[in-house]
Order: C-alpha cells, then structure tokens, then sequence
C-alpha cells in the first residue's frame, strides 16, 4: 500500500487530476490493484492525505522535546516537518483544508505543540518579551508553507531550515541593542 501512496503523492503532485490508471503504473502495479485497496479515487486521496498527516505528526513527536534547549528543537522540528512537507507536498496541502476530523484533531495537537515550544523560546530569551506568540506561529508556518510550495525536491533542507529559523528570530527574536516597543 505504501508503494501506491508513494506514486499516488508523486504523480498528483504532477497533476491534480490523475487517474487511479495512471497513479497504478507509476506504482508498477495493476489497475485492478490499486482498486481492490481503494474503492475510489477519492479514497485513495483520503488515504494519502491521512498517511502524510500521521508522518507529518510523527516529524514534530521525533523532534520536539521538553528537555532540549528551544533553539535545537526549533532546528530539528522545522527540519523534519519540511522534510515530510517537502515529500509529501500534494497531500499536505490537501490535509491543511481537510474537514476530516483525525487530521483536524493532529494539527491541533501539533499547535499546542508549537504554542509551547515558542512559549519555552520566550523564556529562554530566543523571543522578545512583547513578541506575539500566536502572531509570530502564524508567521513561522506562512515561512514553511512559503519554502516548500514549488521546486523543492531536490532542496537543502538544512539551508531552508537555517533560513526560516533566521527569518523568525531576526523578525521576533530578542535583540538587546532594539528599543522597546512603543518608544
């Protein structure tokens, strides 16, 4: 099932509108295959869209830690979600409008995650004191939304992560030489 998910994330990433046919020999399969796993093709894309979910939630419960410093879990939670973003992109883009209520409950789950991990960044002094904590996660999922829409494939993960993690604390990061806000 996984091989045909894998061609399934591939050739709709290519185009939207593919046949359960045409996903079938990308996966080296029979058609016939691919319908006895998936009564529909709309099935096969809630399936897809499920399975990148759970990767998606795995990438943020691998990397995100109570123990480690915030800056290295800001590093390693960027990096792996745009890992699974980056490689499952059609489907990721599909669980963000997803009415399903497994993917409503994990993104959920994954901003409370985030909501903590920038509260902890704030007290180890990573985030101004008057930064806007749900204003400054906002920002920080727009940046990997952003990074990974087009031409990613091939890209540096590491130098994408280095750049979001730069790009949100130069823009909410505490900096002692900046005058207070409102002054």
């Amino acid at each position: 099932m996984h091989t045909i998910l894998e061609a399934a994330e591939r050739v709709l990433s290519g185009d939207p509108t593919a046949t359960m046919e045409q996903i079938a020999e990308a996966a080296g399969v029979a058609r016939t295959t691919v319908h006895r796993r998936f009564a529909t093709r709309e099935a096969l894309i809630d399936a897809l869209t499920r399975w990148a979910t759970r990767q998606f939630a795995a990438a943020v419960d691998g990397a995100v830690s109570d123990t480690a410093p915030p800056l290295v879990v800001l590093y390693r939670v960027t990096a792996d979600v745009l890992r699974v973003k980056i490689g499952w992109g059609h489907a990721m883009n599909r669980a963000a409008v997803a009415a399903d209520p497994e993917i409503a409950r994990v993104h959920a789950e994954v901003l409370a995650k985030c909501d903590r991990l920038f509260h902890r960044a704030r007290a180890a002094g990573l985030l101004r004191p008057d930064a806007d904590l749900e204003w400054a996660r906002r920002c920080y999922y727009a940046l990997i939304h952003e990074v990974t829409q087009g031409g990613t494939a091939d890209a540096d993960v590491d130098a994408l992560t280095t750049l979001i993690v730069d790009t949100l604390l130069r823009g909410f990061g505490a900096d002692p030489g900046r005058p207070p806000a409102g002054l």
